[in-house]
């Protein structure tokens, strides 16, 4: 399946079924649920689970919604064929088993916020069915969203810290929900970190703690923006590190109601804010300091050409080229090791910064300028040789997630396609194209490297989202007139770049 990787205009909007509890308050519930989609460009269908009387004071009453009307909102909400199912308040076990019988038969993924207390100390749940909402519910769920109390009611066990953090949501998760994001919030720490899990991947995503009073509705709103990111076709991993910057986002442009305690507040699709990503305990990982790549002298990567062999260099470097990349793939054993020898030989005459693509133990013994990895070199990639030997270090990222684990190593630059469609290489990402391209060159504090599906047609336009380097395979390789065309690609960048 193709997947997105950064918010795109659309003819229609995408539609998020929000089952949930309405709040008289407004700040949280249903009300926050419509506000989060509608800032992310998902329209919101809903129902009402129960009509609440609330504050920030105190919780008055909860007054279900009568079974067979719930039932009928749900059916009517259907018609707009929504993408995603959003649930938050549930009231009883009569609601569980309606939306067990109801969504079984449905193949719709679902985020489920289960809300089993309110913020104003209120108990909301049924606690006599919290089986039947383990047992049949939550097998059901794509996400599940639990914070620590919810958690720990559901599983009828205490949780302290990271370690049972851990195992809570590994517990979850064996009780039939795909994803489990297991909220840090009510933890200690300077950090607020989730942990999330799969049984394939897990990893912690965390903000540091926004001290603001105005933070009702957070779970809604956290939920609701993963729905939406769902639907919009992000794939779940890069729905999680977005609703993360969406709340951290919501947390900083919090304001009072009227003197009283505000809430959340999404203003729209996410640009910064991006959370620490770390595998283990959160926020342990450690720097590895690699050195930058641009500087006062060079202050862009420019024209990147990625090639096959070191005769490519030899032509190409006396155009004026400063940055390339050397990706051998038809070579093995001394016959590589005396490619790569050759390459940085080559590049160093000619002051190229190379980056030897794949082979860090090489390019470590060949002493290159760089080495550039793919995301899944990050699993056997000894990047702590790397960085001590001083070496430069690139990385290939396509979507938020991989954005997000590439800013926790903090490499020299981040490479970020495919920008357009490309026959080089068979990819699962929908193109950015530039107006992906713009999102990705504003949001990234780092140098950023565009790549696929670029010519002299388009390189201008590229140039001038700001990107600091353009990478080039086919485009010069196959031109009958590599040096022209090189030294036109290069003119072509000059003046597309921005004043």
């Amino acid at each position: 399946m193709k997947t997105h990787s950064y918010i795109a205009r659309r003819a229609s909007k995408p539609v998020v079924l929000c089952i949930a509890g309405s709040d008289s308050s407004g700040l949280a519930g249903i009300q926050q649920d419509v506000k989060t989609c509608e800032a992310l460009g998902v329209h919101a269908a809903t129902a009402i689970t129960a009509i609440t009387a609330q504050n920030n004071q105190q919780l008055f009453s909860i007054n279900p919604v009568a079974i067979d009307k719930l039932e009928q909102q749900i059916d009517a909400a259907l018609a707009l064929k929504p993408q995603l199912i959003k649930i938050g308040l549930l009231v009883n076990a009569e609601q569980v088993q309606l939306l067990v019988d109801k969504l079984s038969a449905l193949s719709i993924p679902i985020v489920y916020d289960p809300v089993l207390a309110t913020s104003s100390d209120g108990d909301t749940f049924d606690k006599s069915a919290l089986s039947l909402l383990r047992e049949k519910l939550l097998p059901l769920c794509t996400v599940l969203t639990p914070n620590i109390p919810e958690a720990e009611q559901i599983l009828s066990q205490t949780i302290t810290g990271p370690e049972t953090q851990q195992a809570a949501a590994k517990s979850l998760a064996e009780g039939g929900a795909h994803w489990v994001v297991l909220k840090g919030g009510h933890l200690e720490g300077e950090q607020a970190s989730d942990y999330c899990y799969n049984a394939a991947l897990n990893f912690y995503v965390s903000q540091p703690r926004e001290k603001t009073l105005h933070s009702r509705g957070t779970g809604c709103a956290f939920a609701s923006a993963i729905a939406s990111a769902l639907a919009l076709g992000y794939e779940v991993r890069d729905a999680l590190v977005i609703a993360k910057m969406v709340i951290q986002q919501g947390l900083i442009n919090a304001r009072s109601v009227n003197d009283e305690k505000g809430a959340v507040a999404v203003s729209g699709f996410p640009s910064a804010y991006w959370p620490t990503y770390s595998t283990s305990v959160a926020n342990q990982q450690v720097a590895l300091n690699f050195l930058p790549c641009v500087d006062s002298a060079r202050p862009e990567l420019g024209l990147y050409p990625v090639v096959d062999s070191a005769d490519w260099l030899e032509q190409l470097l006396p155009t004026g080229v400063s940055t390339a990349q050397l990706r051998v793939k038809n070579l093995t054993g001394q016959a590589l090791a005396d490619e790569i020898e050759r390459a940085v030989a080559i590049a160093k005459t000619f002051d190229c910064r190379l980056f030897i693509n794949d082979y860090w133990q090489l390019a470590i013994e060949k002493k290159a300028y760089g080495v550039h990895l793919g995301q899944e070199d990050l699993l056997t990639a000894d990047l702590n040789a790397i960085s001590q030997a001083g070496l430069r270090l690139g990385l290939s990222s396509h979507s938020h997630f991989e954005v997000a684990r590439a800013r926790a190593i903090q490499p020299s630059y981040i490479a970020c396609g495919p920008t357009f469609a490309t026959t080089t290489k068979a990819m699962p990402w929908v193109p950015h194209g530039l107006e992906g391209l713009q999102y990705w060159a504003g949001s990234l504090d780092y140098p950023l490297v565009s790549i696929a599906g670029i010519d002299e047609h388009n390189i201008k336009a590229v140039a001038a989202t700001g990107v600091s380097g353009i990478a080039m395979i086919t485009a010069i390789t196959l031109d009958k007139d590599p040096k022209a065309k090189t030294r036109r690609l290069m003119q072509a960048i000059a003046e597309g770049r921005p004043l």
